[in-house]
């Protein structure tokens, strides 16, 4: 009997090795954000940002922000996002940051959900500041401040979403 073409086995017949493989979800996430408009990043990031942290923000903690900017670049996904602290509420910006912290998408979500000694990873360069240094110290600092860091809430919700998403390489 003469093998059937591929493209008449039924997919359930398809050997698992014989599929094309997708590409792992964080070359994706790098090939895309470049490509998405700051103003779909704004809708998406600026609402997250502003009710997990509205509370601090109401308080004056992050007054020290007003105006300037900080890049955050997660060097594995390929993302960068510019933040910065416009009339009490965080916004992303096109302008270049005054301080750059970089690092692995690990080492944010280590960052965020305080899972490990923040210090200890800029002291192990997993995380690192460039630019305006005592800026990005006032970042950190201000997000190891939070007692619950920021797994709590809808962020912590999309945190673990795209930790589990970037596991599957």
């Amino acid at each position: 009997m003469p093998a059937l073409p591929f493209s008449q086995v039924p997919f359930s017949q398809v050997p698992s090795e014989a599929l094309p493989r997708l590409p792992a979800p964080s070359r994706v996430i790098g090939l895309l954000d470049p490509r998405v408009p700051l103003a779909l990043k704004r809708r998406a990031v600026e609402p997250l940002l502003n009710r997990t942290f509205a509370e601090p923000l109401a308080e004056g903690e992050f007054d020290a922000l007003d105006g300037r900017r900080v890049t955050l670049e997660v060097e594995d996904l390929g993302v960068r996002l510019t933040l910065t602290l416009d009339n009490e509420r965080f916004a992303l910006t096109s302008e270049p940051g005054e301080a750059t912290i970089r690092g692995g998408w690990r080492e944010f979500l280590c960052l965020a959900t305080r899972r490990e000694d923040p210090d200890a990873m800029f002291f192990q360069r997993r995380l690192m500041i460039e630019g305006d240094t005592e800026l990005g110290l006032t970042v950190k600092n201000l997000l190891d401040g939070r007692e619950e860091g920021l797994s709590e809430g809808r962020l912590g919700a999309v945190l673990r979403q795209l930790d589990a998403l970037t596991a599957r390489r």
